[in-house]
C-alpha cells in the first residue's frame, strides 16, 4: 500500500516537471550542423573547383624544369610564376566559396518557406534568432574555415608534385623550395579570410533578409535594389559612386587586410606590414557590421511572422 501510494504521488510530480532546456551552445552547434547536412554545396563546390584548378596546375608543371632553369639565371618573372600556381588555386577556391555563400544566403530562409518545411522547424525548441544566426554563421564563419582547409590541402599537393617533377628533371629541389614560401601564406591567409568575411557580412545579411522577405526570385530583389540605383546614377549623372561602393564592399576585404592604409592601393610585401589594429578599428568595417546586425534583426522579425509560400 505504501509503495503504491508513493508511486501515485510521484506521477503528478513527474507529469508536471518542466522539460529539460538544452544549452544554447548545443542548439547553435546542431543548427549549424543541420545547415551543413542540407547544403553540401557549401564544401563540395569549392572542393570540386579546387580539384579542377589543381589538375590544371599539375599539367602546367610539365614546364617546371624550364621555369627552374630561368629562375637559376635570376629571372624575376619566372620566380613569381612559382608562387603563381599556388595563388591561382587559392583564388579559384575563394571565389567559388564566395558565390556559394551568396546563393546559400538567398535560399536559406526562402527555401524552407517554399517547401513548407518551416512548419516542422518551428515546432522544434529552436528560436528564430538561433535559426537566423546559425544560417549567418555559414558564410561568415564556416565558409572561411572550409576555404582555408581546401587551399592548404591543394597547395600541399602542388608542393609535393612540383618537388617530384623537379627531382625527376634533374634539378635540385632546394631551388624550388627556396622560392615557394607557403608558411607565410598559411600564416597570413586566415587573417585575410576573417577580415574578408567580416567585411562582406552586410552583403550576406542583406541576402538573408531578402530570403526571409521575398515570395519569388529573391536574387532579383537582392541584386535589383543595388544594381538599379547604380545604373540610374550612371545614366543620369555619368558617375559611378554606387557601383564603386558595391565593388569595394564585395571585393575590398583583402585590400582592407593586406594593404597599407586599407585602400588596396599599396599592397604589403612583408608580414610585418600587416596592421590588425588599424583593420579592426576601421569605421568602414564596424559600420558594415552594424548594418549587418540590423539586417539580421529584420530577418529574425520576418521569419517569426512570414507564412509558408
Amino acid at each position: 500500500m505504501t509503495s503504491a501510494s508513493n508511486t501515485m504521488s510521484e506521477q503528478p510530480a513527474a507529469q508536471g516537471a518542466a522539460p529539460a532546456v538544452l544549452p544554447w551552445r548545443r542548439l547553435f552547434y546542431w543548427s549549424v550542423r543541420r545547415e551543413l547536412w542540407e547544403n553540401r554545396a557549401i564544401y563540395l563546390a569549392p572542393l570540386v573547383m579546387g580539384g579542377v584548378a589543381l589538375i590544371g596546375v599539375m599539367l602546367s608543371t610539365l614546364a617546371l624544369p624550364r621555369v627552374l632553369r630561368a629562375v637559376a639565371r635570376g629571372d624575376a618573372k619566372h620566380t613569381e610564376a612559382l608562387m603563381g600556381a599556388h595563388s591561382f588555386v587559392a583564388v579559384a577556391i575563394m571565389i567559388t566559396g564566395l558565390f556559394v555563400a551568396l546563393f546559400y544566403c538567398l535560399s536559406a530562409l526562402h527555401s524552407e518557406r517554399r517547401d513548407r518545411s518551416i512548419l516542422f522547424w518551428k515546432s522544434l525548441p529552436v528560436s528564430d534568432l538561433m535559426t537566423v544566426l546559425s544560417k549567418a554563421a555559414i558564410p561568415i564563419a564556416v565558409t572561411p574555415v572550409v576555404t582555408f582547409a581546401l587551399i592548404v590541402a591543394a597547395q600541399v599537393v602542388i608542393y609535393i608534385w612540383s618537388t617530384i617533377v623537379t627531382v625527376l628533371s634533374g634539378n635540385s629541389p632546394t631551388l624550388y623550395w627556396s622560392h615557394v614560401h607557403l608558411g607565410l601564406m598559411w600564416t597570413a591567409l586566415p587573417y585575410g579570410l576573417v577580415v574578408n568575411a567580416l567585411w562582406q557580412a552586410p552583403i550576406y545579411a542583406w541576402f538573408l533578409l531578402v530570403s526571409a522577405w521575398a515570395r519569388r526570385v529573391p536574387i532579383l530583389w537582392a541584386m535589383g535594389v543595388a544594381v538599379v540605383p547604380a545604373v540610374i546614377e550612371r545614366g543620369a549623372f555619368s558617375s559611378a559612386h554606387i557601383a564603386h561602393f558595391l565593388s569595394e564592399r564585395f571585393f575590398g576585404g583583402f585590400g582592407e587586410a593586406f594593404s597599407i592604409g586599407g585602400k588596396g592601393e599599396k599592397p604589403i610585401h612583408e608580414f610585418s606590414q600587416i596592421d590588425p589594429l588599424r583593420t579592426f578599428s576601421s569605421p568602414e568595417l564596424w559600420g558594415g557590421l552594424i548594418v549587418a546586425a540590423a539586417f539580421l534583426a529584420a530577418a529574425v522579425w520576418l521569419r517569426r511572422r512570414r507564412e509558408p509560400i
